[in-house]
């Protein structure tokens, strides 16, 4: 499948949760943005808040792309917090809730639909932080991620992203072995939709209109931003928020890194 496809397929997926009011896809209240214009604001990349240094607490005036992050939580906080903000995704409805936000509660914000691997209507050098939460496992390769990120942040600007730890997706899914609490490896990681799944259960899960994922190595999503040209600057791990998999059980899955463009 065509990179254009799988993003045009992802994209629908992501349409239909916005329309269904997915937790991803739930905008924050106006008393979260009501308090984020008077100074007290935090922001999510995994389940718990943002280790406090990550972003200046003062971002007035700030440049900051929300990249591949609409869906009317993240990006609206960090306006009303007074930062000039671009929300750039590949859903349109998922944008459409940051607009939601953006008018009811009277915000200034841009929203650009688009591929978070082509960042092209941007200009160089454009923006001081970057905030991409969980969603490069949609991506088939990263490396223009990360060059696009390097591309349009200044210098000492700030990637802020979050991520799949790759082990989630060595183990077969299956209800009855997670009942008898057993994990089962069948997936080599970096791990694909497209190759990792045999034609049946891949055309199975497109017709069932469920995304398609890509589970990226750590070499791939840590010295894939090191590569690139940016310095590694802080990182952690965090449980995911509502958990599905019997491995989550046993250790932290997702994993946040702050990088900076010297």
């Amino acid at each position: 499948m065509k990179e254009k496809k799988i993003s045009e397929h992802n994209a629908s997926f992501w349409d239909n949760e916005a329309n269904s009011e997915s937790p991803w896809s739930q905008p924050v209240s106006t008393e979260i943005i009501t308090s984020a214009k008077s100074g007290n604001w935090a922001i999510h990349v995994t389940k718990k808040k943002l280790p406090e240094g990550w972003l200046p607490k003062n971002i007035n005036s700030k440049d900051i792309l929300c990249l591949a992050s609409a869906g009317g939580q993240q990006a609206p906080v960090l306006a009303a917090a007074g930062a000039n903000v671009t929300v750039f995704d590949i859903s349109e409805q998922q944008l459409e809730q940051d607009k939601l936000v953006a008018k009811r509660d009277d915000l200034s914000l841009k929203t650009i639909q688009g591929d978070m691997n082509n960042l092209a209507c941007l200009s160089n050098d454009s923006f001081d932080f970057i905030v991409h939460p969980i969603s490069n496992i949609y991506a088939p390769d990263l490396t223009p991620v990360w060059n696009e990120c390097y591309r349009v942040l200044r210098k000492n600007g700030v990637l802020i992203s979050s991520f799949y730890n790759p082990v989630l997706f060595i183990f077969e899914k299956n209800k009855s072995l997670d009942e008898k609490g057993l994990l089962k490896p069948v997936h080599n990681i970096p791990y694909s939709d497209l190759t990792s799944l045999d034609k049946g259960k891949l055309q199975n899960k497109i017709d069932k209109g469920e995304p398609l994922c890509f589970g990226h190595s750590l070499t791939e999503q840590i010295q894939g931003q090191i590569k690139a040209g940016f310095v590694l600057a802080g990182f952690y791990e965090d449980n995911h928020p509502s958990p599905r998999f019997l491995i989550e059980g046993y250790m932290p899955t997702m994993i946040a890194t702050r990088a900076i463009k010297i």
